[in-house]
């Protein structure tokens, strides 16, 4: 059926919000491209005139796509090769969607992603539409067809699930720069004591290279394993200079919110390391190297001047 000049207008005007919750629900910004795009072909297919609420009807559409697509994702995922990591946004990027209350931004932080795989479905479901967009538990249910009292407990549940996973405090963005500034010079001095200063006794390091990029299978755990880890990853050498094309220029940036390491071969990002920087210390390093995943911030990234590089590694 063919849609009216109105109701394509409608879609694009929800297109940038429908894109913000399936990136929070699916943790891809290609599966949530995908997964837009299919949203309007079920509305190209609609009789939009009897839609009585488009916004909703478009939301409830896309949500259940998107809940679809996490089922079938588990089962990949169980054969995904080594760690697997949501696909990293730089900030500016409309797909993070509303950043005005803590809730919003902390619903997309790269930690508060990670920890949101570990939810049931419709746990991740009725947090993202609650936490980050306001939508009330009237509106969730309808959604999900469940009843409100279900959508308060579902909350209830992946609050409690997601405060487990994160029971230290982060710091503020000047003190987050502050200790990213102090993990270069540490990481780049060639030794190991400054780094695990800086790190949690119980820090981790994980990487996701998605098969396609050398990266362990396994985390790194203990501020000793780790701190080793980023000493050995950035001493210089040709055959790492091999594996990405040339010596990546490093820079710092906001990614998902939060401190990163961005590291770029001729405007090619190659590589992107978040930092979870808490009261405590570094909790937590996170690269994302899988070249699949780095696609839409390499875009982003070459549409803007970052100016020169801190230095160049390897």
């Amino acid at each position: 059926m063919a849609l009216s000049a109105s109701d394509v207008e409608l879609f694009t005007v929800s297109r940038p919000r429908l894109e913000a919750i399936a990136y929070r629900l699916l943790g891809s910004a290609s599966e949530a491209e995908d997964a837009v795009q299919e949203t309007f072909l079920r509305w190209q297919a609609a009789d939009a005139g009897s839609v009585r609420v488009p916004e909703a009807w478009l939301t409830k559409v896309l949500t259940n796509l998107c809940l679809n697509q996490l089922t079938s994702a588990r089962a990949r995922r169980e054969t995904y090769v080594g760690e697997w990591l949501p696909e990293p946004l730089v900030a500016g990027d409309p797909m993070l969607g509303p950043a005005d209350t803590a809730e919003q931004r902390e619903s997309v932080s790269y930690a508060v992603l990670v920890l949101l795989e570990r939810l049931a479905p419709n746990e991740r479901a009725v947090y993202v539409l609650r936490e980050a967009f306001d939508y009330p538990h009237r509106e969730i249910a309808e959604i999900l067809d469940l009843t409100e009292a279900a959508s308060q407990q579902l909350l209830h549940r992946a609050r409690k699930h997601l405060a487990q996973g994160r029971a230290r405090t982060e710091v503020d963005a000047a003190a987050a720069r502050k200790v990213l500034d102090e993990f270069l010079a540490a990481a780049t001095s060639g030794r190991t004591e400054p780094l695990v200063r800086l790190l949690t006794a119980d820090a981790v390091a994980v990487g996701d290279g998605g098969g396609k990029v050398p990266a362990r299978t396994k985390a790194f755990e203990g501020a000793l394993a780790v701190a080793r880890f980023m000493r050995g990853l950035f001493t210089p050498g040709k055959g790492k200079r091999a594996l990405v094309g040339g010596s990546p220029g490093i820079h710092v940036a906001t990614v998902n919110g939060g401190p990163a390491l961005v590291a770029v071969v001729e405007d090619r990002v190659v590589g992107v390391m978040c930092l979870e920087v808490t009261t405590e210390g570094i909790t937590a390093i996170r690269s994302q190297a899988n070249p699949d995943k780095l696609a839409r911030l390499t875009e982003r990234w070459a549409a803007e001047d970052h100016g020169e590089p801190l230095f160049h590694a390897f």
